[in-house]
């Protein structure tokens, strides 16, 4: 499958490009980003074509991978749907539920594949760990943790749009696409408050008869950065394995995800449907948290 990539910053020349690269099943075409120069010197260190013009690049590949701000991969997602692509794309889906349906409507009319890469859900151990606890009755609770150093330490990751929207809109989907498959849909956002710098308090009632917590920060002190999350049900106590498994392979396996939904045109459990019930999700929960303010 001929795939390009849009998007030329940290994310889309650590993992991204590499994947594309180096996936035995993909035939990595070229790079548009909004900094031409960006694209150009991306391209070339991968050997392949830059483009200035996202149209022409949307009509000589089969699929897109974006690595771009949401409400950028949002509008650009919907476009190259329309142009018959299917889409590998990032977290959060986009900004807003009108944004994310308009990438869900795009993709249905055109009959296009697509898988939002949640990084959790393509790791071996924690994606076997998810499946494992999902048919297990009876969890009474959950807790998940999410806490980066971004804004705490020289990331690469500080960009404008994290600054914007915070730790709930960056690492509150992969706290979600854990959560969500063994507790099931969410009902309700029931609270949301702030704590340090943008760190977000949020409690969920899920389907199930289950409820949550998030707890979701960037701004965490870098020895207090990591990702935890445990169960508490009538089975006892689970808690989520850490992974040794890095960005490259994790993604290279959602685009293994990304072949199969667009050969059977079965879709994947991490598609865009999914990834818009994440942005309704969340949206519910940023309410909550302008609502009551700081």
């Amino acid at each position: 499958m001929r795939i390009g990539l849009l998007g030329t910053g940290p994310w889309a020349q650590l993992a991204h490009a590499p994947a594309l690269s180096g996936h035995d099943e993909l035939d990595f075409a070229g790079v548009w980003g909004r900094r031409p120069e960006a694209a150009k010197e991306l391209a070339e260190r991968h050997g392949v074509r830059a483009y200035d013009d996202v149209d022409e690049l949307f009509a000589d590949v089969e699929a897109v991978a974006v690595a771009l701000p949401p409400d950028v991969q949002a509008e650009l997602a919907a476009r190259a749907a329309r142009a018959g692509c299917h889409l590998l794309l990032d977290k959060p889906l986009a900004p807003t539920v009108e944004q994310g349906r308009a990438v869900v409507e795009a993709a249905g009319e055109a009959g296009v594949a697509s898988v939002v890469f949640f990084t959790t859900r393509f790791q071996p151990g924690p994606a076997a760990w998810i499946a494992e606890q999902a048919a297990v009755p009876g969890w009474f609770t959950g807790r998940a943790q999410w806490l980066g150093a971004v804004f705490t330490s020289e990331s690469p990751f500080a960009t404008p749009w994290r600054r914007e929207k915070g730790a709930l809109w960056d690492v509150g989907p992969h706290a979600l696409s854990v959560l969500l498959p063994v507790l099931g849909d969410v009902r309700r956002v029931t609270a949301a408050a702030y704590g340090p710098g943008d760190t977000a308090h949020v409690v969920l009632d899920h389907a199930g008869g289950a409820s949550s917590t998030l707890t979701l920060s960037l701004t965490a002190p870098p020895a207090a950065s990591g990702a935890a999350v445990e169960l508490l049900g009538e089975a006892g106590a689970a808690v989520l394995p850490e992974s040794s498994d890095g960005a490259v392979p994790a993604l290279m396996r959602a685009a293994d995800a990304l072949l199969a939904a667009a050969r059977t045109g079965r879709p994947h459990a991490c598609d865009a449907a999914f990834g818009l019930r994440v942005t309704e999700i969340l949206t519910a929960a940023d309410d909550l948290l302008n609502d009551g303010g700081r």
